[in-house]
């Protein structure tokens, strides 16, 4: 009945639309809109910030920064990710990919782990394994595609729905108007064996925009047993039917294999960083994401879009998984290799997203509102565990046919949001929003092939509504002042729905994690030579789901709230522009510095908080470092730029008890602060050809920035160390 009415609310949410469009069609024959040429001037490399209103989204009152990729001094072909948000604060990273296929940020103290606490979106739709059961994104583009990188903090959640961290979109390039063909290359190698090679052609001809660009990395990698190969293309096409009517076309392709060196104990961190011995584990995904755009003019006032998505992939893994601690040898008895671990997940989602802006008066002051309505479904099937070949390659195939782990998992979603900007006086906006969203998952399959080892087929419905509201007053004509609060919350994963043995309960009546953010801060320029972002931030965290020990059984269930707070802040300065005005030169110094304590402020767990020694509350969150800082100048002359940044980060615990002596396996234990020092630079000629160089952790700083308990490898993950590389390109 529920469902019913949801569906029933989503076609008359439509029929309005269909209305408008009908009752304006014979005005919008009449209307012509004369083209406008704005001429500005755009410091290099600044931090931007988003529109009040762009394509539909909200951004006003918000914290968020626009990141455009083009004008940056950062190595692009490994997706450098403390280089890309060198001048986004409170930016953590997990640093342990050295390839840069897999983006991991996260911000404000939560998870960096394949960015799962961002929404992560390409062009404004979902490319994540499964945005509510499994937001994993094992699919970053490559940086030389992308024209810039949106990010709005955790009040995005209204707008986007289920994450805490907020909106890390990525824009991908587009073709150029007005000429009928662009070509664009750049082939960049580097140390160990690095090859990346970036092809593309783009243009418009006549109503029609195209732009296509294929992908190649590959390198034997920074530590021993680490080569990988990707190749990633997109083809986008769109067309202007009328100036009011235009309609897309993407679709994009990645298939990437790596090895996976495993992890190290301390010790071994410290005497040799490139070590490794685990040489048969491998890692594959072949991705592939769909869409279909549309962008309507209604009226003068209305902007109405459509985004139609799909993702089809699979996440497959093959390696001998046991501790650091267990050599991974050939057996003197069987005189082979150990049989490997072979998992496969395979994600089928498609969803569509319809957005409608409308700008509107009330009482004689402008305002605008933005809504829309969501519909989402997909489907992940796990088989797990299953027996693999002794070889040493990627061979995903099975000696025995029947793996020991089979879970499907299906989710529909249905949302319904807006977001309206108030004028109050001339210079302030009050932005109120809210958000609802109906879920329902499913899991059956079985945990092993035993008769007792099957999951009775078992289904979860809940409603959530989402709320906040936002503030910005204009202080002068560069500056602002912005405050937020708005609700979040995080489905329940399909890992924590799942059993991970026969005799775990699940906790019938576990709830979504859920929580808040908010945040107020002052931001602008200052006569073109200081550009700033200073604020704070508190983001609470409840119903934190974990296991819990219950008459010697292991019990999943909410199990505790965190809360993280303190300080971000941006500052970039024009030092030959503050000292003798406008010059040919600018000399830029920025830093970019985020101060955060996050800490556990309850925890459900008896076995622990009863234990004076282990005891929860008041403890640090794992992997929240207090201080992530960073430091850069960048000189640029005409065609000429050089950039050299410090990056430094503190100390993090890796587990919820802060334990801080790391066990044998070294899957626990804390994580010594790092500082890594890079510089990049370049020139770009007139006639349109570049050359660019760059030293990546020029100091060869040995550091690990988070342990694992299972796959990639159990152990402490370093860090890359001194590279080097060389890019020669063109734009013709």
């Amino acid at each position: 009945m529920y469902l019913s009415f949801l569906r029933t609310a989503y076609a008359a949410m439509l029929i309005p639309c269909a209305f408008v469009v009908q009752a304006q069609q014979d005005t919008l024959r009449k209307v012509d809109l004369k083209e406008v040429h704005i001429e500005g001037h755009r410091p290099h490399n600044v931090v931007e910030r988003m529109k009040p209103v762009e394509g539909g989204i909200v951004a006003a009152g918000k914290k968020n920064e626009v990141v455009q990729v083009a004008g940056l001094d950062a190595d692009l072909s490994t997706n450098n990710a403390r280089q890309l948000f060198a001048k986004v604060p409170g930016i953590s990273i997990w640093e342990s990919e050295g390839s840069g296929i897999q983006m991991s940020v996260a911000a404000r103290g939560l998870s960096p782990n394949r960015s799962w606490e961002f929404n992560v979106r390409q062009n404004g739709y979902d490319i994540a394994a499964e945005p509510f059961g499994y937001p994993e994104a094992y699919y970053a583009p490559p940086m030389e595609a992308v024209e810039r990188i949106e990010i709005i903090r955790g009040s995005a959640s209204l707008q986007f729905g289920p994450q805490f961290g907020g909106l890390l979109n990525y824009r991908l390039k587009r073709g150029v108007a007005g000429r009928k063909l662009a070509f664009e290359t750049r082939q960049t190698a580097g140390s160990y064996g690095l090859f990346n090679a970036y092809n593309a052609l783009g243009g418009t001809v006549g109503r029609t925009s195209y732009y296509a660009f294929w992908h190649h990395r590959s390198a034997d990698g920074w530590r021993t047993n680490s080569r990988y190969v990707t190749n990633t293309g997109q083809v986008s096409l769109t067309h202007a039917f009328s100036k009011r009517f235009t309609l897309g076309l993407e679709y994009t392709r990645m298939d990437y294999s790596s090895q996976q060196p495993g992890g190290l104990t301390d010790a071994q961190l410290q005497a040799d960083p490139q070590y490794s011995d685990r040489a048969r584990n491998w890692f594959n995904a072949p991705w592939s994401v769909a869409a279909v755009t549309a962008d309507m003019v209604l009226t003068e006032r209305t902007r109405m879009s459509l985004k139609c998505f799909g993702t089809f992939a699979e996440r497959n893994s093959v390696g001998f998984m046991k501790p650091i601690t267990e050599p991974d040898t050939i057996s003197s008895i069987t005189r082979a290799y150990a049989p490997r671990q072979v998992d496969r997940d395979e994600y089928a989602n498609a969803g569509a997203e319809l957005r409608l802006h409308h700008s509107y008066k009330v009482l004689g002051k402008p305002s605008d509102l933005a809504t829309g309505v969501r519909a989402f479904g997909g489907t992940t099937q796990r088989h797990l565990l299953g027996r693999g070949t002794t070889g040493s390659d990627l061979d995903l195939s099975l000696t025995d046919p029947v793996y020991g782990r089979e879970l499907e998992y299906t989710t529909s979603n249905f949302a319904v949001f807006a977001e309206n900007i108030f004028s109050v006086g001339r210079n302030l906006s009050v932005v109120p929003g809210v958000r609802f969203e109906h879920i329902a998952s499913t899991a059956k399959g079985y945990l092993n092939t035993s008769s007792t080892g099957t999951l009775e087929p078992s289904e979860r419905q809940r409603q959530v509504i989402l709320f906040g509201t936002g503030l910005e007053y204009r202080t002068t004509a560069s500056t602002n002042a912005y405050a937020n609060f708005s609700t979040a919350y995080r489905p329940v994963l399909f890992s924590e729905l799942t059993p991970a043995a026969t005799t775990d309960i699940i906790d019938p009546n576990m709830k979504d994690a859920n929580g808040y953010n908010m945040e107020a801060g002052y931001r602008g320029s200052l006569a073109r030579y200081v550009t700033f972002d200073v604020g704070v931030f508190q983001l609470l965290y409840r119903d934190r789901i974990g296991t819990v020990l219950r008459d010697g059984v292991a019990y999943r269930t909410n199990i505790g709230t965190s809360q993280s707070q303190g300080v971000e802040a941006y500052v970039e300065l024009d030092v030959l522009r503050l000292i003798a005005g406008e010059r040919p030169a600018s000399l830029r110094v920025h830093a970019s510095v985020t101060w955060m304590d996050a800490r556990y402020t309850s925890w459900n767990n008896p076995a622990l908080v009863n234990d004076p020694v282990r005891g929860i509350e008041g403890k640090r969150v794992e992997y929240a470092p207090n201080n992530i800082e960073r430091y850069g100048i960048n000189y640029q002359r005409r065609g000429f730029s050089a950039t050299v940044n410090l990056s430094r980060t503190g100390s993090v615990f890796t587990d919820a008890a802060n334990t801080v002596e790391p066990n044998a396996a070294a899957t626990v234990g804390r994580l010594a602060g790092y500082q890594v020092l890079d510089i990049n630079g370049g020139h770009t000629f007139r006639n349109g050809l570049e050359l660019r160089l760059g030293v990546n952790n020029v100091t060869d700083e040995a550091y690990a920035t988070r342990r694992s308990g299972g796959y990639p490898g159990p152990g402490a993950l370093p860090g890359n160390g001194r590279t080097f590389l060389v890019t020669l390109g063109a734009r013709l």
